[in-house]
């Protein structure tokens, strides 16, 4: 485990982002806070994602059956 203050961190980025991918680090900043620098693997698409609408297709979705249910007219 490594602990490093955030101003390191930020000073030397590309050696602790290298790190994490073997190395526990946790950037202290201040008294009262720290965090772990935790190297995530990409996720690939799948088919879920390629389903997947917008937020404003759904809201028009949801507005369309809540019409039919009560035939209000737009």
């Amino acid at each position: 485990m490594i602990v490093i203050s955030s101003a390191e961190l930020r000073n030397n980025m590309k050696k602790y982002l290298d790190l994490a991918g073997t190395e526990q680090i946790i950037i202290q900043r201040g008294n009262n806070e720290s965090f772990e620098l935790v190297k995530k693997n990409y996720l690939k698409p799948d088919a879920d994602f390629y389903r997947a609408v917008s937020a404003e297709q759904m809201l028009e979705w949801v507005l369309q059956d809540i019409d039919e249910m009560y035939k209000l007219p737009r």
